[in-house]
């Protein structure tokens, strides 16, 4: 994943936090490897939302559970 969008530097626990929530929500898209496109988005809105402040796991792959990729 390019990550050359988002901002940060994140701690070993956060970036933990942010691949469980980017794994989850990939499945619940049925988002495959090949969809890179896809996949880049959603990882950078994973990084948006935990940047802006929600940092609980469950919340963050709730607020963005549902949204559909650009």
């Amino acid at each position: 994943m390019a990550f050359t969008r988002c901002r940060g530097a994140f701690t070993s626990a956060e970036l933990a936090l942010l691949q469980r929530g980017f794994d989850q929500l990939c499945k619940e898209r049925c988002l495959a490897i090949k969809d890179e496109d896809q996949r880049d988005q959603l990882a950078c809105d994973v990084i948006q939302t935990f940047e802006n402040g929600l940092i609980d796991e469950a919340e963050l792959c709730q607020s963005l559970s549902g949204r559909t990729g650009a």
